[in-house]
């Protein structure tokens, strides 16, 4: 009788490990004794909302945040966060950053020689609708050094944090783009073992939501949990 599909998954495989060799700071911040789980506290399960009354009207289009134009492809990000059963998961305080256009992030502690986007800091938030539904507007990022080995280069990609109701909820993934040759050589995507978990990380092309002569469109799904959940960060 043929096996069920899905039949011999690992769902373990389905997400990255504390421990990874290949990603060297995982190395120095994985746990070394099994990891402890907590009761939730009553302010953990009654603490207000965290943080979605400060979103501004343009947390959402990382394009409009300055006074110019950042340098780049525009794009347009979107997609529904769902849980298990794929039910919509309205008000999901969203947050990304990014490197901008040359590979370089707005930060202190980023040295790589790519310039520097005056009208780019590369965070944005915004809230999910009734539908669970999101919608960012940014700059395509590029890849960048990373120091991981002589040679290590980041695929393109943009970090995603999702927050519940405090901010010990949270999750936070990473969106790649398709075709990307990088994706085949880098650790931090391909410390998820199973390979059709993998590719949940990557968004696909969306036509119908690309806006003529502006900006192409990508969709990136979020699953939180169960059999088609989208690999979180440790």
């Amino acid at each position: 009788m043929d096996q069920p599909t899905g039949y011999n998954r690992d769902p373990a495989a389905e997400q990255p490990p504390y421990l990874y060799p290949d990603y060297r700071s995982t190395v120095l911040r994985a746990p070394k004794r099994p990891l402890v789980p907590l009761p939730h506290t009553l302010s953990e399960i009654t603490g207000p909302v965290y943080g979605h009354e400060k979103v501004g009207p343009l947390d959402h289009d990382l394009t409009r945040q300055h006074d110019g134009e950042p340098l780049g492809e525009r794009i347009i990000v979107h997609g529904q966060v769902m849980d298990t059963h794929g039910r919509p998961l309205p008000d999901a305080l969203m947050e990304i950053w990014q490197a901008n256009s040359a590979g370089r992030y707005r930060h202190d502690a980023d040295n790589h020689p790519a310039p520097l986007d005056p009208n780019f800091s590369g965070g944005g938030r915004c809230t999910s609708d009734a539908d669970g539904r999101y919608r960012f507007v940014t700059i395509k990022p590029a890849a960048y050094p990373w120091g991981n080995d002589p040679n290590a280069w980041r695929p393109a990609h943009i970090h995603f944090s999702l927050f519940g109701t405090a901010f010990v909820t949270r999750l936070i993934t990473q969106m790649y783009f398709p075709g990307d040759p990088l994706l085949d050589c880098d650790p931090i995507f391909n410390s998820t073992a199973d390979a059709a978990a993998r590719q949940r990380l990557v968004c696909r092309l969306d036509l119908e939501k690309t806006e003529p002569e502006w900006a192409l469109a990508y969709e990136f799904d979020i699953v939180l949990r169960g059999r088609d959940a989208t690999p979180m960060e440790g």
